[in-house]
């Protein structure tokens, strides 16, 4: 069992800091995913965007990184994907985000595999009200 490092800081207080740096690279088709009542689910969220290139998905997975510890003070538990730049993951025991390269995305297909959590999918707006 994993235990969250900071309980100071709420899964959807996280969640929403992870959604923010994916907004601030301007991150496409950015879904949340609620897997808190989802039988023997790994964690809370799942937050999952996509960039254009590898370039742009590394600098959303950083985003996210300083958006994450900007406001709490934590790192990810656990990180992947960094070299590789198609699916980078940071886990934040609670949520864990999922950062793709388009075609990487659809071939994993998350949302269909998790497909009893519920979904929300986030746009531009969002940051816009939050500012």
């Amino acid at each position: 069992m994993r235990i969250n490092k900071s309980s100071e800081f709420s899964a959807e207080q996280i969640r929403d800091f992870v959604v923010r740096g994916m907004l601030e690279k301007k991150a496409q088709d950015i879904v949340v995913m609620d897997l808190r009542n989802v039988k023997n689910a790994i964690c809370d969220f799942f937050v999952l965007c996509s960039g254009t290139s590898d370039t742009q998905i590394d600098a959303i997975s950083t985003s996210i990184e300083e958006e994450v510890y900007k406001a709490s003070h934590q790192d990810p538990w656990h990180r992947e994907g960094k070299t590789n730049r198609e699916w980078i993951l940071l886990d934040y025991v609670d949520v864990v985000a999922h950062v793709f390269k388009k075609d990487r995305r659809s071939f994993y297909d998350l949302e269909q595999l998790w497909g009893d959590a519920e979904i929300q999918h986030i746009d531009e707006s969002v940051l816009e009200t939050a500012n």
